[in-house]
C-alpha cells in the first residue's frame, strides 16, 4: 500500500527514528488528547535521546480528531526530564486506506515506522483514560532491547473483558502453550523484525484487517517462535460495556478470528500440551477500577431464549448430552444457574470443530454461540459476586487448566471429524 505523498515528503524531512508509536483513531477526539499528551511525556522522560515520531492513523473521524492531535503539546516539557532532551518528538497524522478497521489502521503504522526504519514501535488505543508516560516504556523498552512483541498486562474489573476471560485467553493459551493473558488487549510493542514480519503477511485486505487483527498479531507472534514478553501496565479505563449488551457481532468477529488461526496454524498446535509463563515487565499493583454494571437476568433469559431456539442446531454438532444438559439448565432458578467449565470448555472446542468442519455457515454457526456465552457470563457473575481479585483469578486459572486438560479430545479428532464430516457422540 502506497502511502500518501505528503506522509512521504514528511518521512523525508524526518529522514529516520528510532522510535515510532502509533495511536489508531476514529471519533475520538474526546479522549485523544490525553493519549498524545501521555505519549509525548513517555518519549521525553524515558527516551530523551531518542529520535521518535507519533503517528495519528486515522479512519476517517468527523468530530475534530486529528485536528486535536495537531495541538497537543504537553507544555514545559521540563517538567519531567531528569536530563535535557536532544531530540524533539515528530507528530504525523495521516487517514489510513484500505478496507475499514483497525488492522488497516495498525498498517499504516507499520508501514512508516519501516519507511523509518524505526528500531521499534509501539501501538496505543485513543480511548485509553488510564493510560501514563510510563506505558511508553514498557512497551516500547523490551521491544528495544532483547523482545519482538510486547504484549500488555492490565488488572480489568472481574466483569470486564468477559470474552477475553471465557473464550480468547483460555483457548489460545491451550492451543499455543503460552501464558498471554491478555492476547486483545489493544496496546502493544514490537520490534522493527517483527513489524517488518506482519508487514509480509498477506492479511491486510482481509477480514483480519477489519476485525481480527490483535488475536493476529498475538497468535503470529507465538505460533512463528517470536520473542514474547507482557508489560504491566496498570488498570485499563476505557469505554467498558455490559457482557449482557448485544455482543453477537463482536464474538462472531473475535472469535471467528481465533477459529481461522487454528486452521493456519493448525501443525504448531496439535502437539503442544500444557502451558508456560511469559517474562512480564513491571511490578503489578493494585488499582481503583471502574465498576461494571451487568445485568444477570437479561443474559439468563438471553440464554433461555437460545435454549429453546437453537437446541436442534446445537445438537448437530454439541452432541445430545450437553443439550440436554442446558435444556435442563434453562429451569434453574438464578441463584442456582451454574455452567460448569468442563461442560464450557467442551462447548467451545466443538464450536471450534463445527467451524473447520464447515458444518453450516460460520457466521451464522458463531451467533449461534452468543446465548451459551451470556449464560456461561452470567454463571461466572453469579460465582464471583463477592470474589475478590485474586479468587477471580484463581477461577479463570482453573478453567484455562482444564481447557488445556481437555485439548487432547481436540487434537484427536480434529482430522478425524474433517474427513467424515460428523461429529462423535459424547
Amino acid at each position: 500500500m502506497a502511502l500518501r505523498e505528503e506522509v512521504q515528503r514528511k518521512i523525508e524531512q524526518i529522514g529516520h527514528a528510532e522510535i515510532v508509536v502509533g495511536i489508531p483513531s476514529y471519533n475520538n477526539a474526546g479522549t485523544i488528547g490525553h493519549v498524545v499528551k501521555a505519549v509525548q511525556a513517555g518519549l521525553a522522560k524515558y527516551f530523551p535521546q531518542a529520535r521518535s515520531v507519533i503517528i495519528n492513523s486515522d479512519g476517517g473521524s468527523q468530530d475534530g480528531t486529528t485536528e486535536v492531535v495537531n495541538r497537543t503539546t504537553i507544555g514545559d516539557v521540563r517538567t519531567i526530564l531528569v536530563s535535557n532532551r536532544v531530540e524533539p518528538v515528530f507528530t504525523i497524522t495521516t487517514p489510513y486506506y484500505g478496507i475499514p478497521g483497525k488492522g488497516s489502521a495498525f498498517r499504516t503504522v507499520l508501514e512508516i515506522a519501516d519507511a523509518l526504519e524505526a528500531a521499534a514501535c509501539a501501538v496505543v488505543d485513543a480511548d485509553l483514560r488510564s493510560i501514563t508516560p510510563e506505558w511508553i516504556e514498557l512497551l516500547v523498552k523490551p521491544a528495544l532491547e532483547d523482545f519482538d512483541y510486547v504484549v500488555p498486562l492490565y488488572r480489568r474489573h472481574k466483569y470486564d473483558g468477559t470474552i477475553t476471560n471465557s473464550i480468547v485467553y483460555p483457548l489460545t493459551r491451550a492451543l499455543y502453550g503460552k501464558q498471554v493473558r491478555q492476547p486483545i488487549g489493544g496496546d502493544f510493542g514490537f520490534s522493527r523484525k517483527m513489524a517488518r514480519f506482519y508487514l509480509s503477511k498477506d492479511v491486510w485486505d482481509s477480514d483480519v484487517a477489519r476485525y481480527g487483527i490483535d488475536i493476529w498479531m498475538t497468535t503470529t507472534a507465538i505460533a512463528n517462535g517470536f520473542r514474547i514478553c507482557q508489560a504491566f501496565l496498570g488498570a485499563k479505563i476505557h469505554d467498558p460495556k455490559d457482557p449482557g449488551a448485544d455482543l453477537s457481532s463482536m464474538l462472531y468477529q473475535v472469535v471467528g478470528a481465533t477459529f481461522d488461526l487454528m486452521e493456519t496454524y493448525h501443525d504448531t498446535w496439535k502437539s503442544i500440551t500444557g502451558s508456560e509463563k511469559v517474562f512480564t515487565f513491571g511490578l503489578p499493583y493494585d488499582v481503583g477500577l471502574e465498576q461494571v454494571l451487568v445485568n444477570v437476568r437479561s443474559m439468563i433469559e438471553r440464554f433461555r431464549l437460545g435454549a429453546r431456539e437453537l437446541a436442534d442446531l446445537w445438537r448437530m454438532f454439541l452432541g445430545e448430552e450437553i443439550v440436554s444438559f442446558l435444556g435442563g439448565l434453562t429451569a434453574a432458578r438464578e441463584k442456582d444457574f451454574f455452567l460448569p467449565d468442563d461442560v464450557w470448555a467442551e462447548i467451545v472446542y466443538r464450536f471450534a470443530i463445527a467451524a473447520h468442519v464447515e458444518i453450516i455457515n460460520k457466521e451464522h454457526l458463531l451467533k449461534s454461540l452468543t446465548p451459551l456465552y451470556m449464560g456461561r457470563t452470567a454463571s461466572f457473575v453469579i460465582e464471583t459476586k463477592e470474589s475478590g481479585f485474586r479468587e477471580v483469578e484463581e477461577k479463570i486459572e482453573n478453567l484455562c487448566r482444564t481447557f488445556e486438560a481437555k485439548k487432547a479430545f481436540l487434537s484427536e479428532t480434529w482430522n478425524s471429524w474433517a474427513e467424515r464430516r460428523a461429529f462423535p457422540p459424547l
